[in-house]
């Protein structure tokens, strides 16, 4: 991997303990080696991801839909109105599987939108191919406000 790769930091916003766990897991099982910061409720990656705007690192974000404080769907939305923050990739990771919802988080711009399965090791392959997906994938920083 390049050194931009490198640096993507994969941020994690995910309320339930059990499915996060899983995620780092699998992530580590594949040689996903990049950094990953968790988020307990939608409202604290709001806040992380808003504060850290102009920073020129890069990150990609697992947004699940169903959190605390704030959905991810609001998330998703600030997301990509933000000029700053529109072109950080987000990938839907939630059990939601209603059309409707589907179609709300694409048309909101999100890059992917994968269903947990409910079975285990359903959603470990799930999370196994996300991490061999993320070894490829090439991430750009985010937007400075002067690079308009």
């Amino acid at each position: 991997m390049d050194n931009e790769t490198k640096s993507m930091t994969i941020l994690l916003a995910e309320d339930d303990d059990g499915h996060a766990l899983l995620v780092q897991e699998r992530f580590e099982e594949c040689g996903v080696k990049n950094p990953l910061l968790r988020f307990g409720d939608g409202q604290a990656a709001w806040d992380f991801i808003s504060g850290r705007a102009e920073n020129g690192e890069s990150y990609l974000l697992l947004l699940d839909i169903r959190m605390p404080r704030l959905d991810g769907v609001e998330v998703l939305r600030r997301i990509k109105q933000d000029p700053r923050l529109r072109n950080m990739p987000v990938i839907m990771l939630t059990t939601t599987d209603d059309p409707k919802e589907i179609d709300l988080c694409y048309g909101l711009g999100c890059n992917n939108y994968l269903t947990k399965p409910v079975e285990f090791e359903k959603f470990s392959e799930v999370i196994r191919r996300l991490g061999l997906f993320l070894m490829v994938v090439k991430v750009g920083p985010l937007k400075k406000a002067w690079d308009d």
